[in-house]
C-alpha cells in the first residue's frame, strides 16, 4: 500500500500564499521607496549642479565685466600721457633732457598697456573668447617684430641680445599679433629677470616639420620648486619686498595658452637660482609663404580736415586737439555725448574722433543717432576708447564707426588713421 502525504488544509494554504504575497509586496514597496528617494536625490543633485553652473557663469561674467571696466578706467589716463609724450617728442626745439623724459614716459605707458593686455588676455583665454586670425607668416618677421618691441628696454639696461633668425623662407601658420605677443613676452621676461649688463639670446632653428625658438638669459634663474608651476596663472616665485622685477604673474600663462592654440608647446628650464633660464617654443612648420606683397604707394600729402573731437577727459581732449592742430587740422572739441551730437548735426565734418564712455549720451548712442539722421556725405568716424574687448569693437562697427582704436594710441597711429580717412564718404 502506498504512502499517503497529508496535505494542509486549504485555509492554511491560502494563509501561506497570502503571507508570501504580502512579503513580496512589502519588498517591492521598499524598492520603490528606495528608487523614489534615489531619484529625488538625483533631481536635487541635478538642480544643484545647474545652480552651481549658473552661479559660476554669473561670476565669470561679472569678472569679465569688471576687467573690461578696469581696463577702460586705466587706459583713459594712459591716453593723455601717451599723447603728451608724443607732443614733447615732436617739439622741434626740444632740449635733450625733454626728449629723454618723453622717451621714459612713452616706455612706461607702453609697459602699463602691456600689463593690462596680459591681464585681459588671461581672462579671455580662460573663457575661450580669443580667436586667431591665422595666415602663413615668415617666422623671421615675427621674431624681428618682437625684438624691435623689447629692444628699447634692453638698451636702457645695458644688456646684450644675440639674435639668430631663420631663413626668410621659413614659414609658420599663425596669428601675426598673437605670435609676436608670445615672443615679446618671453623676451621681456628674459630682460626683466636679468641684471643690468646681462646677456640674452634668441635663436630659431627649422626642422622638416617643426620650428624651435629658444630664448635664454644669464639672469636670476628659476627655483626648482617653482619651475613645475611657472606657466600657471599668478605664479611668480619668491620676490623681494622691493618687487624690482614687477609683473602680474599672468604673462607666461598667456604664452602657454597662445602657443597651445597654435598647436605648439613651450617649456622652461633653469639650473636654479642665479643660473639663468631658457624657454623653448616648438611650433609646426608651414609649407611655404604666399607671394610677396605689392609695395606700398609713396606717402602723399595729408589733406587738412575739419575734425570734431568728442572726449570727456579734459587732459585727453586738450592733448589730442594739440596734436591734431599741429598737423594742420581744424579741431573743435565737445565734452559730452549730447554736445557732441549737436555739433555733429549742426555742421559739416570730415572726421569725428569720439570716445565711447561719454556722459549724457555714450559714443555708441551718439553714432547711431548721427548715422540715422544724416543725409548725403557723412564724416569718417573714429572710435578712440578704453573698451578693448572684441565684443566692444563689434558693437562699435555696428553703431556706425569706421575705425575702432583702443587707448592708449600714439600720436603717429592716430594721425595715420586720420590721414587715411576718405575726403568724402557717401551715406
Amino acid at each position: 500500500m502506498g504512502t499517503y502525504e497529508q496535505q494542509p488544509p486549504v485555509s492554511e494554504q491560502r494563509s501561506f500564499d497570502e503571507s508570501a504575497l504580502l512579503d513580496r509586496i512589502r519588498a517591492l514597496e521598499a524598492d520603490v521607496a528606495s528608487l523614489r528617494e534615489a531619484n529625488e536625490h538625483l533631481v536635487l543633485a541635478t538642480v544643484d549642479a545647474q545652480y552651481q553652473r549658473e552661479d559660476a557663469e554669473a561670476v565669470n561674467r561679472r569678472q569679465n565685466e569688471f576687467l573690461a571696466m578696469l581696463a577702460h578706467e586705466l587706459r583713459n589716463p594712459l591716453s593723455p600721457l601717451a599723447m603728451a609724450a608724443s607732443l614733447l617728442e615732436r617739439d622741434a626745439g626740444a632740449a635733450p633732457q625733454q626728449l629723454r623724459l618723453a622717451s621714459v614716459i612713452t616706455r612706461q605707458v607702453d609697459h602699463m598697456a602691456r600689463l593690462l593686455d596680459d591681464l585681459l588676455d588671461a581672462a579671455r583665454l580662460s573663457s575661450g573668447k580669443i580667436r586667431l586670425a591665422v595666415e602663413t607668416l615668415a617666422l623671421a618677421d615675427v621674431l624681428r617684430h618682437a625684438v624691435e618691441t623689447v629692444q628699447p628696454r634692453i638698451l636702457e639696461r645695458g644688456q646684450a641680445l644675440d639674435v639668430e633668425l631663420p631663413a626668410a623662407a621659413v614659414a609658420v601658420e599663425g596669428d601675426k599679433v598673437r605670435l609676436a605677443q608670445v615672443f615679446t613676452n618671453l623676451l621681456g621676461n628674459a630682460s626683466k629677470y636679468t641684471g643690468d649688463g646681462g646677456r640674452l639670446r634668441l635663436a630659431a632653428h627649422a626642422g622638416p616639420d617643426q620650428l624651435v625658438v629658444t630664448i635664454s638669459d644669464d639672469g636670476t634663474g628659476i627655483a626648482p620648486e617653482v619651475l613645475p608651476y611657472i606657466f600657471d596663472l599668478f605664479t611668480q616665485g619668491p620676490r623681494s619686498l622691493a618687487r624690482s622685477e614687477g609683473g602680474l604673474g599672468v604673462g607666461l600663462n598667456v604664452v602657454r595658452n597662445l602657443v597651445g592654440m597654435h598647436r605648439g608647446t613651450v617649456e622652461a628650464h633653469s639650473d636654479g637660482p642665479g643660473r639663468g633660464s631658457r624657454f623653448t617654443v616648438r611650433l609646426p612648420r608651414a609649407a611655404g609663404l604666399p607671394a610677396a606683397p605689392v609695395p606700398p604707394e609713396p606717402p602723399r600729402a595729408t589733406p587738412h580736415r575739419r575734425i570734431l573731437l568728442v572726449e570727456d577727459n579734459a587732459d585727453a581732449s586738450a592733448t589730442l586737439a594739440d596734436i591734431l592742430a599741429a598737423e594742420g587740422h581744424d579741431v573743435v572739441c565737445a565734452g559730452d555725448g549730447r554736445a557732441g551730437l549737436a555739433r555733429a548735426l549742426a555742421e559739416r565734418w570730415d572726421v569725428i574722433v569720439c570716445d565711447i564712455g561719454l556722459p549724457e549720451l555714450d559714443g555708441l548712442e551718439l553714432m547711431q543717432a548721427l548715422r540715422a539722421r544724416q543725409e548725403g556725405a557723412r564724416p569718417y568716424a573714429i572710435a578712440l576708447t578704453g573698451y578693448g574687448q572684441p565684443d566692444d569693437e563689434a558693437r562699435g562697427f555696428a553703431a556706425g564707426f569706421d575705425r575702432y582704436l583702443v587707448k592708449p594710441v600714439g600720436a603717429a597711429a592716430l594721425l595715420a588713421v586720420v590721414a587715411d580717412a576718405p575726403a568724402d564718404v557717401s551715406a
